[in-house]
């Protein structure tokens, strides 16, 4: 571990988050082997592995890493712990940490991010037990069946900055719109999907502007305000604003094979959308074709997300 990143982790010290090695960041001795530090300041110890995914982890770093690295690449908890010499227990504890890790990095790195262009789609799994095998106690308690991952994907910066594990409802679509429009730099950017209707309202939740409500003749009392009808339709009082552009990709199916695909404006123009595809360096007409190719590989690097196997989550977590 490089000593020179480290950081007193003391909130109320002067020094906190600052880093000093060798000015009030001092050796302070070894715990099990791993090296501990202090704050000259405010006399706080801590292990050289504070801030990063070793931290309580007593196998060596070397280990955990090569745990990490077969996790990475699809392979099982038992034949990760195998490889490893180690309790499948402990690989599994060693991938909750290592994945809440990632987690903070990663939103750490995603804000103000300007993006262009986006596709949503969903993937559907279950959770224990598929939705049809349901008992009624476990219908109501909606913990276990169908779980949708809804997923952002952006084909210029090939990231997928936003998702959302959950059912498919239109609350599921309305936060994985809230949660992109949160990280990114105020940019409305070129929505695609297919024509699922929960997106519209979505957007219109997230970047809908309020359309002033004009008094009747002869009507008193204030004008009505607009509010948002979870009806699946454009909601009254509601408007998408001029930047909002927004495409479908329609379908259509013949005994389960695609015969045709049509494109459809929902919001925006077609002369805007047409000059956005333009000057994309990925896409030259309306598609979801990139997050479709991304949800292939989820599968494929996810076990739990690889159709007719064995290995389906027993938790939603």
């Amino acid at each position: 571990m490089d000593a020179k990143t480290c950081y007193c982790p003391n909130r109320t010290c002067s020094k906190y988050r600052i880093q000093g090695q060798d000015s009030h960041i001092v050796h302070k001795g070894f715990d099990n082997g791993i090296q501990r530090l202090q704050c000259a300041m405010c006399k706080t110890t801590f292990s050289i592995r504070q801030g990063t995914a070793y931290l309580g982890i007593r196998s060596d770093e070397a280990i955990f890493t090569i745990a990490m690295r077969a996790l990475a690449e699809g392979n099982s908890i038992r034949g990760t712990a195998r490889i490893v010499d180690v309790d499948k227990d402990s690989v599994a504890d060693w991938l909750d940490q290592a994945a809440f890790h990632c987690m903070v990095v990663t939103r750490y790195f995603f804000r103000n991010l300007h993006i262009t262009e986006c596709q949503l789609d969903e993937l559907w799994g279950f959770v224990r037990k598929k939705e049809d095998n349901l008992e009624p106690i476990e219908r109501i308690l909606t913990e276990y069946g169908d779980a949708w991952v809804w997923t952002c994907f952006t084909p210029v910066q090939k990231l997928i900055p936003a998702f959302v594990v959950g059912k498919h409802t239109q609350e599921d679509a309305n936060l994985l719109i809230a949660t992109l429009a949160s990280i990114t730099d105020g940019t409305i950017p070129l929505f695609t999907s297919d024509n699922l209707p929960h997106y519209k309202e979505a957007l219109l939740q997230t970047y809908g502007m309020p359309e002033k409500m004009e008094r009747r003749p002869g009507q008193r009392g204030r004008p009505r305000k607009p509010r948002l009808l979870p009806s699946g339709l454009e909601p009254p009082g509601w408007k998408p604003p001029p930047e909002l552009q927004y495409a479908v990709v329609v379908k259509k199916r013949e005994r389960g094979h695609v015969v045709s695909v049509e494109t459809e404006i929902i919001f925006g123009d077609e002369a805007t959308i047409l000059a956005l595809l333009a000057a994309s360096p990925v896409s030259n007409t309306i598609n979801t074709s990139y997050v479709e190719r991304q949800n292939l590989t989820i599968r494929q690097g996810s076990r739990r997300l690889t159709r007719k196997v064995n290995a389906s989550s027993k938790e939603r977590e």
